[in-house]
């Protein structure tokens, strides 16, 4: 249990760090941020249909989203 929760306030810590402040002054993600969340969601989702951890799910789901571009910077837009 304790180790779900440090994974989402992980999570969570990751998500604010990938803002950044907008034209108009409003905080906005990242293209970073924004793949990171959706591959720790489309993660988890798989975990989760599959009876695997999610916890763990979620964090490689966004590690992979959120270095995409460094890796294949023809698939991911920066």
């Amino acid at each position: 249990m304790v180790l779900k929760k440090l994974v989402l306030i992980a999570v969570a810590a990751g998500t604010l760090a990938a803002c950044e402040t907008g034209v108009n002054g409003q905080a906005q993600l990242t293209a970073d941020g924004q793949r990171a969340l959706i591959g720790a969601a489309g993660a988890s989702a798989v975990a989760a249909a599959t009876d695997n951890d999610i916890g763990k799910a979620a964090v490689v789901g966004a590690a992979a989203g959120a270095l995409c571009d460094d890796v294949t910077p023809g698939l991911c837009q920066r």
